[in-house]
């Protein structure tokens, strides 16, 4: 996170919000990964309440654009992730929520959002010294 500021467990989380920048809806990303293992699991949506109750409650809350409500992680399917830290980037316009995941982190039922569903690239070819 070298180039993320990291919000510290326990931080104010309103001198927190001040930092970011959130967009015309009020709204930003949330890229959540596996605190340990640091594999990516999906991406979410805040708001500033959001991004407090994931301060204070130690679970991660997220804003539904589809459902135009709050939800928790875990709740109704018992896939639940318990904070470990935040960071924001250097634009203040993206979180990284580090978690520890318990079960699937996506709706479909996988580990990650982003399993299985890989794009063919053409990989450029890595530089020589």
């Amino acid at each position: 996170m070298s180039a993320d500021i990291t919000i510290p467990v326990g931080a104010d989380p309103e001198t927190a919000i001040g930092q970011l920048t959130f967009d015309a809806r009020g709204l930003l990303p949330a890229i959540v990964q596996q605190w340990d293992s640091r594999e990516v699991l999906m991406l979410g949506w805040m708001d500033a309440e959001a991004v407090r109750r994931t301060m204070t409650e130690g679970r991660v809350t997220y804003w539904s654009r589809s459902r135009q409500e709050y939800w928790r992680k875990g709740d109704t399917s018992g896939h639940v992730q318990f904070v470990r830290a935040l960071a924001y980037d250097c634009d203040g316009d993206t979180l990284l929520v580090e978690v520890d995941q318990h079960g699937a982190a996506c709706h479909t039922g996988t580990r990650s959002c982003f399993d299985g569903r890989g794009l063919d690239v053409v990989a450029a070819p890595t530089p020589t010294p």
